[in-house]
């Protein structure tokens, strides 16, 4: 394994991005998502943030997944993921957010995407969700195809590289640590985290945790009530909640700033130390 190389000269208008965290509570219309994300980004925009990062599953939002969701799947060439694109460029932002992407019309599966809209409105990148969520009574493995292992999903902007995970994927802490290990200087992971006993306490001690393993800022993007449990926030490379939600609407941002970065990295270069590789378990 190759240590990797910590920077310490960062030019100053680069080393600084301003990121958003949208909250809020999607709901069976598209275009009613599509309508409150879009204010959302909005008020970020007005706030200086370059980069917003929504939940997943912002386009089509329901508690348990069934034939409903299957119904409103789309290609990423299709109506919301051209909305999305349509609000990155009005606002001048790198629009992050979750989808119900659709595999084939027959399957009767989707995929549980990320989709990157940059401000040209172009598809920037996408992550697709390889841990689902067959915990706590619920079977996301019925309806949703999992996402292929592949190379971390990665975008830049300014100086600052943003990698992604998906909500169940944070109880894996090797998925993020690859993020971290091809580079990634920030975390971002929407999420429908499911309401439940002490699932709260869990979602905020996972975030901070897996800001302070990988050195990373971490910008958590949760659905709030009723489908969510909110929490949503942006954590620095210590641990430090920097901005942070309860369970209404609202929009957080904060300053990723690759200087803090670096002094972190230097002061802890765990990423360097790390003894031990991650390799792809085989499916069963």
């Amino acid at each position: 394994m190759q240590p990797e190389s910590v920077s310490t000269h960062h030019d100053p208008q680069s080393s600084a991005v301003a990121v958003a965290v949208v909250q809020f509570a999607a709901g069976t219309d598209p275009s009613a998502n599509l309508q409150a994300l879009r204010e959302h980004v909005r008020a970020a925009s007005g706030r200086g943030a370059k980069v917003v990062v929504a939940p997943e599953y912002s386009m089509f939002a329901v508690t348990r997944l069934d034939e409903r969701v299957v119904a409103v799947a789309e290609p990423l060439t299709g109506p919301f993921v051209t909305g999305l694109g349509e609000i990155a460029r009005e606002f001048g932002v790198y629009l992050v957010a979750g989808i119900v992407e659709q595999v084939a019309p027959e399957s009767g599966r989707i995929r549980n995407t990320l989709v990157v809209l940059g401000p040209d409105a172009k598809l920037v990148t996408k992550y697709r969700k390889v841990h689902l969520y067959d915990a706590f009574g619920y079977i996301e493995s019925d309806v949703v195809e999992a996402g292929a292992v592949e190379a971390p999903a990665t975008f830049t902007v300014g100086a600052v590289i943003f990698g992604m995970q998906t909500c169940f994927d944070l109880r894996f802490p090797e998925g993020c640590r690859r993020v971290a290990a091809a580079g990634a200087q920030v975390l971002v992971l929407p999420a429908q985290w499911i309401p439940g006993p002490a699932k709260v306490d869990q979602w905020t001690t996972l975030l901070r945790a897996r800001a302070i393993e990988n050195t990373v800022y971490v910008a958590a993007a949760d659905q709030c009530a009723p489908r969510g449990a909110g929490a949503s926030m942006i954590v620095d490379p210590t641990g430090v909640v920097l901005a942070e939600l309860g369970d209404e609407p609202g929009v957080l941002t904060a300053a990723v700033d690759l200087d803090r970065l670096d002094e972190v990295r230097t002061s802890n270069p765990s990423l360097i130390l790390r003894r031990f590789a991650i390799t792809e378990r085989p499916s069963d």
